[in-house]
């Protein structure tokens, strides 16, 4: 099916702020993002975590349709969206119809896994200072460069990320800063050696296993 087709026949477009599905209803469509941004959150205890941001060419809520779940997360358009919206045999009949779709899904679930296991490796840390630390080191030898890594996040959007006290969040970024191991900068926060970081979060590790002060 040509993309102009699947445009016509099945994009719509969404305002900023709707919620497309919310955690354990029942699915029938799942969406590729055309334009815009989706924010995917999950409640944990009494806090909503972001679990991630999806932008232009992802997709999501493929997993209700496939195995017949509900919905594991709560989907939220954090930005005027255009979206396609494709049922369960619209979704079959691409699959069946191009190894290339086929291939990219398997791709982008294997990279949710892995996102899934930092994930699960982060919550296991009891330190909040670990965890943001672990957090951002992940993030920043993903993204790094010859320079460092450029993390396009504030202080608030890593505490939503790991569901965390923002003012919490807060001074262990100053924490980093005063370590130079974290610099504000202009679109977000600077890691200049990932690698820095993560022998900090060694000791943390190292503190925390002790018994030393949190």
């Amino acid at each position: 099916m040509a993309a102009d087709d699947l445009s016509h026949r099945f994009a719509r477009t969404f305002h900023r702020g709707a919620v497309l599905f919310r955690e354990g209803e029942p699915g029938r469509d799942m969406y590729v993002v055309q334009q815009g941004k989706v924010v995917i959150s999950k409640r944990i205890g009494a806090v909503e975590k972001v679990l991630t941001t999806l932008g232009q060419g992802e997709f999501l809520g493929e997993m209700s349709i496939l195995n017949a779940a509900p919905r594991s997360a709560t989907a939220t358009c954090a930005e005027d969206c255009r979206l396609l919206v494709l049922d369960a045999a619209t979704f079959e009949a691409m699959v069946r119809g191009s190894p290339e779709i086929a291939l990219r899904m398997i791709r982008t679930l294997a990279g949710r896994l892995q996102e899934a296991d930092r994930q699960i490796e982060n919550l296991l840390l009891r330190d909040a200072r670990a965890r943001v630390v672990h957090f951002l080191g992940d993030e920043a030898e993903r993204g790094a460069g010859g320079e460092g890594a450029l993390l396009a996040l504030t202080a608030a959007d890593v505490a939503a990320r790991l569901g965390l006290d923002p003012a919490k969040v807060g001074e262990v970024l100053d924490s980093l800063e005063r370590a130079r191991l974290l610099e504000p900068h202009a679109g977000g926060l600077l890691v200049r050696d990932p690698a820095r970081l993560r022998h900090f979060l060694d000791f943390l590790q190292l503190q925390e296993a002790g018994g030393g002060p949190a």
